[in-house]
């Protein structure tokens, strides 16, 4: 079964709207893993607009699943996960500001950087994951980076499934085909959500994890939490 990391990124921006500590961020991860989700991922930004690094601190002790740190490695960020010590960190190329993320990594511009963040992170027992685009050659770059996972950056995929367009998994199908090829875990995010995470995660071999968080916390507000939660994990067996 491929295992669903909650992404309560969201649930912080709730919280931060107001200035006080509703919705409880914490309790919310005690919750989502009550319910059966198999992970809490956040991704804290430089801005600190709704996942604070203080946050990332705070539910160290509360995740007892998987606990998936994504970010741009800057120095902070760095530090902030080798102090935290997560199961898994997710690198992802945000530049300052971004709304959200837009990109993969170019694996291959980025190499000497990349190498360097993935071998500090696995000195300190932390798996690494990098965001990247279904493009072969950031895949094969990826794997000489010596990371142990991708992340399958999924926006294009979503889109065109949203018009009817299922061939356009297909580019993920041949990334994945050659991430097992070349001994990469593979992991999924970016605009799955209830529509989509079925046919993706049937189309993608050896799918390990995806991580959700807009669309399943938006579907939420109508299911609710727990049954969302639950959801997910039946289309994802």
């Amino acid at each position: 079964m491929t295992k669903l990391s909650v992404n309560i990124n969201k649930i912080a921006t709730l919280r931060n709207a107001r200035g006080g500590n509703v919705p409880n961020l914490l309790q919310v991860a005690k919750d989502i893993q009550q319910f059966g989700g198999q992970g809490i991922t956040i991704h804290p930004r430089p801005d600190e607009r709704h996942i604070r690094y203080q946050d990332a601190r705070d539910l160290k002790p509360i995740v007892y699943t998987e606990y998936n740190i994504e970010g741009n490695p800057q120095h902070n960020f760095i530090d902030l996960v080798l102090e935290c010590k997560p199961t898994q960190v997710t690198l992802v190329p945000d530049a300052i500001g971004a709304i959200t993320s837009s990109a993969g990594w170019d694996t291959i511009s980025h190499k000497s950087y990349l190498t360097e963040v993935v071998q500090e992170f696995q000195r300190n027992d932390i798996r690494v994951s990098i965001f990247v685009d279904p493009i072969l050659k950031m895949i094969e770059g990826a794997k000489e980076v010596g990371t142990d996972r991708i992340e399958l950056y999924t926006e294009a995929f979503a889109h065109e499934y949203s018009l009817g367009n299922k061939d356009g998994v297909l580019p993920y199908v041949e990334a994945a085909k050659l991430a097992n090829e070349l001994n990469l875990g593979i992991n999924a995010g970016h605009d799955l959500s209830l529509d989509n995470i079925q046919f993706f995660k049937q189309s993608i071999p050896n799918l390990l994890e995806v991580s959700i968080g807009h669309a399943l916390i938006s579907e939420a507000i109508y299911l609710g939490l727990e049954n969302v939660v639950n959801m997910y994990l039946n289309k994802l067996k």
